[in-house]
């Protein structure tokens, strides 16, 4: 991160010069986000009803947070289920319900990790965040009770 690299005389030696952006097929820059495709849009309504089927209200954080860590504890008095369909269904909940209360909207972004469903700010992406990755951390580590304060902070930061 270059925010606290001093600046000096000297140039930086080859490996350390940023790449220029590379370019799509029509010369323009390539962005870390695109549109979503009727295959993410069918994806994100696939788990956004099976939320609704569970009781969850999307527009509430408690009601988010309730039923991932009630999930939770289900799956680890049993941890015989595969988890990645709960985690994949709430990441789509907490992003839904950034999409809906701040200026973040879908996208399928790509990062060093590999291609996801994201949020975006702007068409160049200036700021993203990536739901799966916020449940799925913290699904390994068994937290619980985090949804209000993280995406929270995420609403009060960004602006609608």
């Amino acid at each position: 991160m270059a925010l606290f690299r001093r600046k000096t005389s000297t140039p930086d030696p080859p490996e350390r010069q940023q790449a220029p952006p590379a370019v799509d097929d029509t010369g323009l820059p390539e962005t870390p986000a695109q549109p979503l495709r009727q295959q993410e849009r069918g994806h994100l309504a696939k788990h956004l009803n099976a939320l609704v089927a569970e009781g969850v209200d999307i527009e509430d954080l408690a009601s988010l947070s309730q039923g991932l860590d009630a999930a939770y504890e289900q799956w680890s008095s049993h941890r015989n289920d595969d988890h990645s369909e709960i985690v994949e269904r709430y990441a789509v909940g907490i992003g839904e319900h950034l999409s809906r209360t701040t200026d973040l909207r879908w996208a399928l972004v790509t990062d060093q990790f590999g291609t996801d469903l994201g949020l975006v700010e702007g068409p160049q992406a200036a700021f993203m965040v990536v739901p799966s990755n916020l449940v799925a951390a913290r699904w390994m580590r068994g937290e619980t009770g985090w949804i209000p304060g993280v995406v929270g902070h995420l609403v009060r930061r960004r602006n609608r």
